[in-house]
């Protein structure tokens, strides 16, 4: 399974492209939208989410709402290109419209105008953009949909903004409540505080990060490998986390804490009873030698601050090599929702890479059979 995606943020529209789907994998255009929608909220969110409204377009590749087997490519058009035709247009257009060369610290600006010869980072900010993420959340909720024929689910929540953190534990069946809150917490009275916090960064010109736990749920041992480093279950899942913009740092299970603690209050020790292998604790995070190991995965990843800061940061206009203060593109002071469900979507698509790779199949009920064949 291989997703390609293409588009820039004010272009005509985004677009992505499935290879190695199987047939006959119901396809639930709503859920699609639902995970599109939840991108684009959250407290914090910019004027950008008022004027998108992302819904998925299925181009190939699905007949009467099932997979065909055949490449499935979809679309999610930008509705603010009818604001930005004059200076996006591919048939021609004036660039000199929307030139950006005071260079932003933090973005793709100015190291992409060095690597790739231009001389107006609007050419590299296009593509850097989250936005196109919209994509991975679209092609994100189809991988869902077949690890959910497989009974294996994604979900995850926002422990901490800006350093106010939910210390609490939570079971996976609680986790699809922190959809309904403002800010994707689960304890009221710190997403409160997160609150009070962001609003006072709005007022500064000032913008917020945070701390994201994400878990899955049903997956069963020996997913990866290994016997390869590029192989290992961590190593992609990692990968597939780290390739989100905004993320500085991942870690599984205990993470860093492991570190800290001597080997006995680290490593998960194995029982038998009634036929299976079990653990009474999980600090592994569900991974263990590059390969699922039955429990649930367990990860959690760092979002920066959001680079554009309304009052701007020092910098150098690339065009005349003096100081100024950085260009402020239209922008969020915490995009912390939205990314809490681009990394579940990116999980839930290396997942599915994973799981096809080792199952192969061509339509659905193969790759269902030889899943329930395994032992758990």
């Amino acid at each position: 399974m291989k997703l390609s995606t293409a588009g820039e943020s004010h272009g005509k529209t985004l677009i992505g492209i499935i290879e190695g789907l199987p047939s006959n994998l119901q396809i639930n255009i709503g859920e699609i939208n639902y995970y599109l929608s939840l991108r684009q909220s959250g407290y914090g969110r910019g004027g950008r989410q008022k004027i998108e409204s992302d819904k998925v377009e299925i181009l190939s590749g699905v007949r009467n709402c099932k997979t065909l087997g055949s490449p499935v490519s979809f679309a999610v058009v930008n509705a603010d290109y009818a604001n930005w035709r004059d200076s996006m247009a591919p048939e021609g257009c004036d660039t000199t419209q929307k030139t950006l060369t005071k260079v932003r610290p933090g973005h793709a600006d100015l190291t992409g105008l060095i690597k790739y010869g231009h001389t107006d980072a609007r050419n590299v900010l296009e593509r850097a953009s989250a936005r196109e993420t919209a994509v991975r959340v679209a092609a994100g909720s189809i991988a869902r949909q077949y690890l959910n024929a497989l009974g294996v689910e994604v979900s995850g929540y926002v422990k901490s903004v800006c350093g106010i953190a939910d210390e609490k534990q939570y079971s996976f069946e609680q986790l699809e409540g922190a959809k309904k809150q403002p800010l994707f917490m689960l304890d009221e009275k710190v997403q409160k505080k997160a609150i009070e916090k962001i609003d006072k960064l709005k007022a500064d010109g000032d913008t917020a990060g945070g701390i994201i736990e994400i878990r899955v749920k049903g997956l069963k041992s020996g997913f990866g490998s290994c016997m390869q480093y590029s192989t290992k279950l961590d190593a992609i899942l990692c990968g597939a986390l780290m390739s989100v913009q905004a993320i500085k740092g991942v870690e599984i299970g205990l993470g860093f804490e492991a570190a800290k603690r001597e080997g006995s209050r680290v490593h998960d020790e194995i029982y038998y009873e009634n036929g299976k292998f079990f653990r009474k604790t999980n600090n592994a995070g569900g991974i263990e030698g590059g390969m699922s190991n039955g429990e649930e995965i367990i990860l959690r990843a760092a979002m920066k601050p959001i680079p554009t800061l309304m009052k701007g940061l020092n910098t150098v206009d690339y065009a005349t090599k003096q100081p100024c203060t950085a260009a402020s593109e239209r922008s969020d002071v915490a995009a912390i929702c939205a990314a809490e469900i681009i990394l579940e979507s990116v999980t839930a698509f290396a997942l599915a890479e994973v799981v096809s790779q080792r199952l192969g199949g061509d339509n659905m009920r193969e790759v269902i059979e030889r899943y329930n064949a395994l032992q758990d």
